[in-house]
């Protein structure tokens, strides 16, 4: 468990790789296609976007008995987050004895493929589902290749090729990778801090150059906290759904790369009952499913927050603190109250969500400090909870506008309304005179002209790249009005 120094260590088909001397901010894609000649992984658009670059990325699932895989864009995560871990690319999926993984040989028969250039990723994309998933509905198919793009086959027979694959046992669909368990093992990172000789924590760095610019992979949130204490200029990376962006994009290369995926307090979900307690570093694919039951329109807005491999790394708040005008998660969190726990140094702080942001991607955290949870309540009896996202293409895409309203209907009467949106204001935020507008009054005497008001007294008429003022403004009403319809109807 003792790491190599300047190394990157991962199990890849049943053998440690060992990436020495790579620059902090090479991404697993190139890695794979320069490094080791992988070159079944294709770059299309290096954002997240196509698909093609799809690979599964393995970590020891809780007994220390298999390997839990997910799907990541490798073209965004960079290759030192690999370390201690297994990667699986299109190439690991032949059998031992040469034979084809049964989604592959089916897309063959189905011909699933054309040009092929999609082939490897969507092929991937699959094989990652169906490790946990090996009866997937034709939805769930859907889901899963949300994110990969065919131009050539109009998806039907890739559709109709997984279906047939998994009329198979689901044994022939695992994976096969009995032998990396005891790889993983041997180079799983510690789970406790280096301490020097007075006890003071030492942060060993995965990748360090010569100028001192360095990789840092700490495993609690005390190294952490040390770490932005000594670097407060540091780049904390989570799910690498934006800083891969600014690598791949404006050729960013930060000095100083905090990752929080190996922190275990960060990557867990603790629950009252009243309320979740989100660990900072924990996937919305995680937060999705949680909060499915409880908050059927929130989950939907996640699933269509981006494709399974965003949303396996992406993070509650990676969203929150990159403070884009239109994320997603925000209006959702601030309907639900939701509040942040800070931490800078020792010293901790808790916030409302809605108290955030002080400007477009500007926010009242200082340097050092970090989110460590975001806290929300579950539901409260008579409570409800509606949200949806305008946006030209329904899967996938860039908010028009998001809005999101939690509400009681007490006696016929509104009560304790909360409604945020993105894409109105420089940051996300409540809307406080639309919630006085509707406070108290029955969903059959709220007025669309009182609402529109309200909109204008709230927010600065502005076009954007992705809707005129005029519509978006029509749309911030009518979602109100649509989030209340359904109440008229109960109390009629």
């Amino acid at each position: 468990m003792s790491q190599v120094t300047n190394t990157v260590r991962f199990v890849l088909d049943g053998e440690i790789v060992e990436a020495q001397g790579k620059r902090r901010t090479t991404t697993v894609l190139d890695y794979l296609r320069e490094g080791l000649c992988r070159t079944g992984t294709k770059e299309g658009c290096a954002e997240g976007d196509c698909g093609a670059c799809v690979v599964l990325v393995g970590q020891l699932n809780a007994k220390g008995t298999g390997v839990d895989y997910v799907p990541v864009n490798s073209c965004m995560q960079l290759l030192p987050s690999l370390d201690g871990k297994s990667l699986k690319t299109v190439e690991s999926l032949k059998k031992a004895d040469g034979t084809l993984h049964p989604i592959q040989k089916e897309m063959v028969d189905c011909f699933g493929s054309q040009c092929g250039f999609c082939t490897p990723g969507i092929v991937m994309s699959l094989a990652g589902m169906v490790q946990t998933n090996a009866c997937p509905s034709r939805a769930q198919v859907n889901d899963a290749l949300s994110g990969n793009l065919c131009r050539c086959t109009g998806y039907k027979p890739i559709i109709d090729a997984t279906l047939k694959a998994c009329q198979r046992p689901a044994a022939e669909l695992k994976i096969e990778d009995a032998q990396d368990v005891a790889l993983l093992k041997e180079i799983e990172r510690d789970k406790q801090p280096t301490l020097g000789l007075e006890g003071q924590i030492v942060i060993q760095p995965v990748v360090r150059t010569r100028k001192g610019s360095e990789f840092v992979s700490p495993s609690t949130v005390d190294e952490v906290a040390k770490y932005l204490s000594d670097y407060p200029q540091a780049t904390l990376l989570a799910g690498s759904t934006e800083i891969g962006l600014q690598v791949n994009k404006q050729f960013a290369r930060p000095a100083n790369i905090c990752y929080l995926g190996n922190v275990a307090e960060l990557l867990t979900v603790k629950e009252t009952a009243s309320a979740w307690m989100i660990g900072a570093a924990v996937p919305l694919e995680q937060v999705m499913h949680l909060v499915t039951e409880a908050y059927a329109d929130f989950a939907e807005v996640l699933r269509r927050f981006g494709s399974p491999p965003i949303r396996s790394t992406a993070t509650l708040a990676g969203n929150i603190a990159n403070g884009s005008p239109i994320g997603d998660t925000m209006p959702c969190l601030m309907a639900l109250g939701a509040t942040l726990h800070l931490r800078k140094g020792d010293k901790k702080r808790v916030m409302p969500l809605d108290a955030f942001y002080t400007g477009m991607k500007a926010s009242v955290l200082q340097p050092g400090e970090f989110i460590t949870v975001i806290e929300f309540a579950k539901p409260k009896a008579g409570s409800q909870f509606k949200a949806h996202k305008i946006s030209k293409r329904f899967d996938q895409d860039i908010s028009a506008t998001c809005a999101a309203m939690s509400f009681e209907l007490a006696n016929g009467k509104l009560k304790n309304v909360k409604l945020a949106y993105n894409g109105m204001a420089p940051a996300p935020c409540r809307a406080p005179k639309i919630e006085a507008v509707l406070e108290g009054k029955s969903p059959f005497d709220v007025k669309a002209s009182e609402i529109d008001a309200a909109i204008t007294a709230s927010f600065p008429a502005r076009d954007g790249l992705r809707a005129t003022w005029a519509y978006r403004s029509l749309v911030a009403r009518n979602l109100v009005m649509e989030f209340i319809e359904t109440n008229e109807m109960e109390t009629a």
